[in-house]
């Protein structure tokens, strides 16, 4: 076989691997079936319940983390998040679940996390967990976060990914949103998967 062959050979290989791994949809947002793990944690609820990635099977889930003190990416976000959840059918927005993760739980108590959340409305579930349980969370979905230097009054900031998690009503991984993704789209693709479950 001469190497050109070889090389023809190997890219074909890869458009296949690439092809497998996706789910033949055309979706508005990023599809990443095959690409990411299924939904899978043990954390606490802001109700301060016990909670398992299980408990939410039978809905779309959204997964994002963030922390209440952000100035401007975690409320952007959910509010686009509210929005598009909005613009769908009742019967697909009540079979929509947010889960907010937190990553910084030192100052996100359970009480501060649900008033959080229900700001944004009754599909938003705050979640907080030990710094084990984060760690595990984080490095499951290849997510990073940091604080920054604490100022005079103790205060920090906390840097962290952007990205939005969707999984279908099994806990697959199917799609993710990014800052780039509009309302219009995200309601679309939800809509789709809805209707496919």
């Amino acid at each position: 076989m001469t190497p050109q062959h070889r090389r023809i050979l190997i890219s074909i290989g890869l458009c296949l691997l690439l092809a497998a791994c996706g789910d033949g949809i055309d979706w508005q947002t990023k599809g990443i079936a095959g690409l990411m793990p299924p939904l899978h944690f043990t954390l606490t609820e802001d109700s301060g319940k016990p909670v398992q990635a299980q408990d939410f099977h039978g809905h779309i889930t959204l997964m994002y983390f963030g922390y209440t003190h952000c100035p401007d990416i975690c409320p952007t976000t959910l509010a686009k998040l509210k929005a598009a959840i909005t613009r769908l059918p009742e019967s697909a927005a009540q079979n929509v679940r947010v889960l907010f993760v937190t990553v910084d739980p030192k100052r996100d108590g359970l009480e501060r996390l649900r008033a959080y959340t229900a700001a944004f409305g009754p599909q938003f579930v705050g979640l907080r967990g030990s710094d084990a349980e984060l760690t595990q969370l984080t490095k499951r979905y290849r997510i990073t976060y940091g604080y920054g230097k604490p100022d005079a009054s103790g205060d920090y900031e906390v840097s962290h990914s952007s990205a939005v998690f969707v999984f279908d009503r099994s806990g697959k991984a199917r799609l993710m949103v990014r800052d780039s993704d509009g309302v219009d789209a995200l309601a679309a693709d939800l809509e789709l998967l809805e209707s496919k479950a």
